[in-house]
């Protein structure tokens, strides 16, 4: 069958009949009407459902099997979560609904507010942030407005040299520089080159923890003491917050502004499955700075309203109050598991981690050896001597029937394999995963061009990525075929 819905289209096919609109036409004005049909393909119902299912069928995702992409956390949705953002009432709720129509609504976004307050251990929470990357931009306008409040001028932001890639974007995006703090020995911030870069221009440190090694920063009290002490503030990169969530909270830990991935630490739809959601809290000192409006209970009447009067706010960094179907799933998971259960989540998250390594490390070495939180990198450094890297690992795992772990990063690890099975994954398929990273071992030593040639049992098979960086098509065009 052909790989596109356009090479299926008939002239005259249709799979649905939609009712003329019907007293328009006089109400729109000459050029903006349309002066041609646009081109869409005409399939009938069963082409169109034929054709999404089967395209559907090419592609890996969590229900299908484990993700266990390092740093980028995939876990199971429960259907639940679906069936409560369906809800009539959430779900035909316009964002220009008048508030006392709406208090279902706000009251859900205020008891969210105080359970990620209570997670993070931080003082307010806005859901403005369309998405994780979002968030941090946010969290730094947080910080640039702290210090602008405070007629201090500050020039630079500190991050770690194991970052997630998105950190020194936003931090130019914020419009500051970026400077980089070293790993020591141990894969931690090494706490003398910090103190020696904290200065004045120093606006904040932005951090994960645990970190990006999957290695909790046994120095954060220093951390934390240092940047405070030299005037800057610290932000919590909340990518890893599934590690922790329940045990210890990063308010405690003495971080200033806390972003959260909704997807990775509460189990709402990640990437095409979105859209995102990538909250920020922060301290007391810092929430008169939220983004407007934020919802306000008020105890005179006991209604939900919308809080706009905030002369200190930064803006809105969203057009309307963010992703609100997301922040009912993640409410779900919340209120089901309550304190308890979200304890239990990180416990197994870390224990899972932690099964893998020892299944696999004889033959993968950790780039810092001994116990991980809920994510580890290995490296495969020691099969370049037989021709085969980290690439070459992970697309044969494919055809094993796993989705590859994440490659080459972080970037201080050589051949770098970064892997988090998450909570969610029984000891069955963390077995499963093993046994197919131990066989593959020894393929890499025995027959390496079986490597070179995988995936061979995909749709598509290995591409040429600098060829397809060079030459890329992006556009249908009749005629073209697959």
């Amino acid at each position: 069958m052909s790989g596109s819905i356009f090479d299926l289209s008939v002239p005259g096919r249709r799979a649905s009949t939609i009712p003329g609109a019907g007293g328009v036409d006089g109400n729109v004005p000459d050029h903006s009407r349309r002066k041609s049909l646009p081109k869409l393909p005409e399939v009938s119902e069963l082409d169109l459902v034929r054709h999404y299912t089967n395209l559907s069928r090419k592609n890996w995702a969590i229900d299908v099997g484990p993700y266990p992409l390092g740093s980028c956390t995939m876990k199971y949705n429960p259907k639940i979560h679906e069936q409560s953002a369906a809800l009539p009432g959430f779900r035909s709720l316009h964002p220009w609904q008048a508030p006392e129509h709406a208090q279902g609504a706000l009251k859900l976004l205020h008891e969210m507010e105080v359970a990620l307050a209570e997670i993070t251990g931080m003082s307010r929470v806005t859901f403005q942030p369309a998405a994780g990357a979002a968030g941090e931009l946010t969290g730094l306008l947080l910080i640039r407005a702290f210090h602008k409040a405070n007629n201090d001028e500050r020039t630079t932001v500190l991050i770690p040299d194991s970052a997630h890639g998105t950190n020194p974007a936003t931090v130019r995006l914020a419009g500051y520089k970026v400077r980089q703090i070293p790993s020591d020995d141990r894969g931690l911030v090494d706490l003398a080159a910090l103190e020696s870069a904290l200065d004045s221009s120093v606006a904040g440190l932005m951090l994960t923890n645990p970190n990006t090694l999957g290695l909790f920063e046994r120095d954060i009290e220093k951390i934390a003491a240092a940047v405070h002490s030299s005037g800057g503030l610290l932000y919590y990169d909340g990518a890893n917050l599934n590690a922790i969530m329940g045990i210890v909270r990063p308010g405690d830990m003495g971080f200033d502004v806390v972003h959260m991935n909704l997807h990775k630490t509460f189990t709402t739809p990640h990437g095409g499955g979105g859209p995102g959601s990538g909250p920020v809290a922060v301290s007391e000192r810092l929430a008169r700075f939220l983004p407007a409006p934020v919802v306000a209970l008020d105890q005179a009447t006991g209604l939900y309203r919308w809080d706009d009067d905030r002369p200190d706010s930064i803006g809105r960094v969203h057009g309307f109050h963010g992703n609100f179907a997301m922040v009912v799933r993640a409410y779900v998971y919340i209120r089901a598991l309550g304190a308890e259960g979200l304890h239990t989540v990180s416990e197994r998250a870390v224990l899972n981690a932690n099964y893998l390594r020892a299944r696999i490390e004889t033959e993968y070495p950790m780039a810092h050896p001994g116990l991980c939180m809920h994510e580890f990198v290995a490296t495969a450094r020691k099969f370049k001597k037989d021709g085969v890297r980290g690439l070459d690992i992970a697309k044969r795992m494919i055809d094993l029937g796993f989705h590859p772990p994440t490659v080459y990063f972080p970037l201080v690890v050589e051949e770098a394999l970064m892997a988090e099975p998450t909570e969610t994954e029984s000891k069955q398929t963390l077995d499963a995963m093993a046994d197919a990273l131990l066989q593959i071992a020894g393929e890499a030593r025995s027959d390496p061009d079986l490597l070179h040639r995988s995936p061979v049992t995909t749709p598509v098979g290995r591409l040429d990525e600098a060829r397809a960086a060079r030459q890329l098509e992006l556009v249908w065009r009749a005629g073209q075929g697959d």
